[in-house]
């Protein structure tokens, strides 16, 4: 979806007691959280929903926003929401090589900055969201 040139996108940190699930791309390989482009008519909620089950097979409850990411260079806007496995067993799927569940210093670890702090933000206790920005990679001051 895009708004004045900027695209919209969504993305669930699931989390199951400490640890959270991460997803490993199947088109670049990289470690981020499932998400992905929020389709014309669709809710957070139902986008979040539905990216999370295309790319693990997991129904998930949708929780709080726990912050907004704007990537400076390619002008995508990324709302991720705190969730919790409502149904199904985690699987990989076309979109994914690899998934697993890992403690959220270790997803950190395994992300660029600019995902992996939406892990760190997402395990603080509920309040405002996180507003950041980066270049895709790494996080840009405001």
């Amino acid at each position: 979806m895009s708004a004045g040139g900027f695209s919209v996108s969504v993305a669930g940190i699931v989390i199951d007691n400490e640890n959270v699930l991460i997803i490993q791309r199947a088109d670049n390989g990289a470690w981020e959280p499932p998400g992905g482009v929020l389709e014309r008519g669709e809710t957070y909620a139902q986008g979040v929903q539905r990216e999370v089950f295309e790319e693990t097979g997991l129904t998930v409850d949708v929780h709080g926003l726990s912050g907004v990411y704007l990537n400076m260079r390619q002008h995508i806007v990324a709302l991720v929401f705190r969730c919790t496995v409502a149904a199904g067993q985690a699987k990989t799927t076309p979109e994914t090589m690899a998934l697993e569940w890992v403690p959220g210093d270790e997803a950190y670890q395994r992300m660029a900055p600019a995902f992996g702090i939406r892990v760190t933000d997402a395990l603080q206790p509920p309040g405002e969201p996180a507003v950041r920005y980066h270049d895709g990679i790494d996080l840009l001051e405001d």
